[in-house]
């Protein structure tokens, strides 16, 4: 009776977890961060690069924006035609920018970003305890056919098979946990990770570091209770993120107009 209790909780808490990550649509910048009809149809006809910087800089101008290209332009996107909010990213896959994009999942078929990342980190941390629990136990009944004492062989091979799928899928989930447990120990994404975010001193790949407890508030919120629940308790709402910096606290894409002049725009890849 108490492994039945223990698998069904954990069955329950893996499926809640699955279904939010999957069907929890990634949340895309507000309507302020999108060009106008006005604008984009006056950035669209302008022919020269100088004169499409200081449009872009006229609208940067009325947002929070804190991070820059790896170039030191405005990170815009011309898919979307919207100024791209800190840490938000085009995915090429929804075709849409994903506040706080993490990845594209093809586990979940759903990009990974501000609305879903503690739902699929609770996705991983159950499947993990799932898989566990599961090779823990069938693991006594391997023992018992390995040492000869059943000797059922229509059912060996149903828990030799389950034994193994249960651990190679711990193996593998055991590894993406931790490093997504490292990175928001350090507060960070994939993609930032990989590509260190771009403030007015140059690039920081902790420029938006907390601290080990603040980092965990900005994914998991300030209500411990709900942590382990598939609730959206995140903090914020994905268009501004506290950074570690004092001195980044006024808008450094803002502060000096004539820099953009010289800026260039944003020529990540899609």
């Amino acid at each position: 009776v108490v492994y039945l209790i223990i698998f069904h909780i954990l069955f329950v808490l893996f499926v809640w977890t699955y279904w939010k990550s999957i069907f929890t649509l990634p949340v895309q910048p507000a309507k302020k961060y999108h060009m106008s009809y006005a604008d984009q149809e006056r950035y669209e006809n302008e022919e020269r690069p100088e004169v499409q910087r200081q449009i872009l800089a006229e609208i940067a101008r009325k947002l929070p924006v804190y991070t820059r290209t790896g170039s030191g332009g405005i990170r815009f996107c011309d898919r979307c035609q919207l100024i791209k909010p800190d840490r938000c990213h085009h995915c090429s896959v929804c075709a849409v920018c994903v506040l706080k994009m993490d990845h594209h999942c093809p586990w979940v078929n759903n990009c990974i970003g501000f609305s879903n990342y503690k739902f699929f980190l609770l996705f991983l941390a159950y499947s993990l305890l799932y898989c566990l629990y599961i090779a823990a136990t069938v693991f006594k009944y391997f023992i018992k056919y390995w040492t000869g004492e059943l000797t059922n062989g229509r059912s060996k091979f149903h828990v030799l098979f389950l034994l193994f799928v249960a651990v190679m899928f711990f193996v593998s989930l055991m590894f993406l946990f931790g490093y997504h447990c490292w990175l928001v120990s350090r507060n960070r994404s994939t993609l930032e990770a990989f590509s260190a975010p771009v403030f007015q001193n140059g690039p920081d790949k902790n420029g938006f570091n907390l601290g080990f407890v603040k980092n965990l508030q900005q994914v998991f919120g300030e209500e411990k209770k709900l942590w382990l629940l598939p609730i959206a308790s995140s903090q914020g709402n994905g268009h501004f993120f506290p950074m570690r910096a004092l001195s980044e606290a006024q808008n450094p894409l803002l502060a000096n107009e004539e820099q953009w002049e010289n800026d260039g725009i944003d020529g990540e890849p899609y």
